[in-house]
């Protein structure tokens, strides 16, 4: 990724964290801004982010994203606004703000960070459920149209993986179970993400476009 320039959103911790310093440690030059420079929430504020941005972006990973976990019956109309205008609305905002170059250049590497429950169900995740899985349809659809770009589109799903935002929304008792319902009972590292997402973006992936690969240890061939 030498002389390549990323932009990570939400890298202030977790998946985007490791996935930041990963590009680094390859050679990218870094652009990562905090909630205060980026709202993704915002369209406003992805418009004057945006047009900040002083330098070619060559590498874009969706990863910021929110869960509020409720059940259909229980999911409060602000909490769902919040996460698909997070999850979803502002990484298409975004992206669709930074393609352009891309497009000039004739190089680009989208990557969107998605998850395991947009692909398979658990109770309590209709938001984040919706919100990812539409996030897949997202991918497959840019990724048809900017591939005669040599612009190539892809998505990570990540399964259980030891951030804090697993910890916040398990039980500790919880978090034992499902150790134990993964075929290699553990959960995933950030870092291990983080290698998947610098293959994805790198020059060494040269061909895969418009897929959705699974990081979960196992977990949805059960």
């Amino acid at each position: 990724m030498k002389g390549r320039t990323a932009l990570v959103t939400g890298a202030s911790r977790g998946i985007g964290h490791a996935i930041a310093e990963r590009f680094r440690a390859g050679g990218a030059s870094l652009l990562s801004p905090s909630r205060n420079e980026l709202d993704l929430s915002s369209s406003e504020s992805i418009g004057r982010y945006a047009g900040t941005i002083d330098c070619p972006v060559d590498i874009l990973v969706n990863n910021a994203g929110i869960n509020v976990p409720a059940s259909g019956t229980e999911i409060e109309e602000p909490d769902l606004r919040d996460t698909l205008e997070v999850n979803l609305v502002g990484p298409i905002l975004l992206t669709k703000a930074i393609v352009g170059g891309m497009i000039e250049r004739r190089y680009g590497r989208i990557l969107n960070i998605s998850s395991i429950w947009g692909l398979v169900a658990r109770p309590r995740r209709v938001s984040y459920s919706a919100s990812k899985a539409c996030l897949l349809g997202y991918t497959r659809t840019l990724a048809a149209e900017l591939a005669t770009h040599n612009i190539l589109v892809n998505a990570l799903a990540p399964g259980y993986i030891n951030t804090e935002m697993t910890k916040k929304n398990n039980s500790p008792e919880e978090i034992e179970v499902i150790r134990k319902s993964i075929p290699l009972m553990r959960f995933g590292e950030p870092e291990e993400i983080a290698e998947a997402a610098f293959f994805l973006c790198s020059w060494k992936n040269s061909y895969i476009t418009g897929q959705t690969i699974v990081a979960d240890g196992g977990y949805t061939c059960l």
